[in-house]
């Protein structure tokens, strides 16, 4: 039986388990939530309608948070030329090409985000059994395979997170972190909700959404009312 801390059993009573709470409620009650001493995150878990057995209802998408998630972003970009500078220039944290290929090899992995040019990802892909299972891969489909480099680093700096429905149909978004004020926070849901909601599959019928919850790291959840989520 899992153990909670005497600061945990004290915030649960503070959340009505019966109840389904605004986002605004939701927002201002997870403050009090607190346990950590470090700047805890702000996550969201999504119970979806999706089946993961079928391939055509997987939700998967990309948006750029209005406030940002509160991490230290570590963008890795695989360019040369022209567009190794234009990494540079708008801020990625390494930018290369065989040599970086060559460095994730020998272990290297200090970097959070990945991004290439389409001329890189024939190169890139000698390292796709490394940074696959990290969720690391570059991606066309979410734009992290374009040769505009310098607008994919700066939406990434800026907050762009992605998302996906995982093997039980549930997706996991960190939206912020408890230092952020309560409208920044219901700020970045409801921007991510709505792209969510635009990347709904047409094979899913009905509303995409069952359950919605938000937590701290080490805090308890808060169940969401979805038929006012979006008002």
């Amino acid at each position: 039986m899992k153990k909670y801390s005497r600061k945990f059993k004290e915030v649960i009573k503070i959340i009505d388990q019966n109840k389904l709470y605004n986002i605004n409620e939701a927002c201002m009650l997870i403050k009090q939530t607190r346990t950590a001493q470090f700047n805890e995150s702000i996550d969201l878990s999504i119970v979806s309608r999706a089946n993961p057995k079928y391939s055509n209802q997987m939700i998967r998408g990309a948006v750029t948070l209005p406030n940002g998630t509160g991490n230290l972003v570590k963008i890795l970009v695989f360019a040369s030329g022209v567009k190794k500078d234009e990494a540079i220039n708008a801020g990625a944290s390494v930018v290369g090409d065989d040599e970086l290929i060559q460095k994730i090899k020998n272990g290297y992995l200090d970097f959070n985000k990945t991004v290439a040019t389409p001329d890189m990802m024939n190169k890139v892909s000698k390292v796709a059994k490394i940074l696959g299972p990290k969720g690391l891969m570059p991606n066309m489909k979410l734009g992290t395979i374009t040769n505009n480099i310098s607008q994919i680093v700066k939406d990434l700096k800026h907050g762009r997170i992605e998302y996906k429905t995982d093997k039980s149909g549930i997706i996991h978004c960190l939206v912020g972190k408890i230092s952020f004020s309560e409208d920044k926070i219901e700020e970045n849901i409801r921007v991510l909700f709505k792209s969510i909601i635009q990347n709904k599959p047409n094979s899913i019928k009905g509303n995409l959404l069952k359950k919605v919850f938000i937590s701290l790291t080490m805090g308890p959840s808060i169940k969401l009312n979805l038929m006012k989520f979006l008002s």
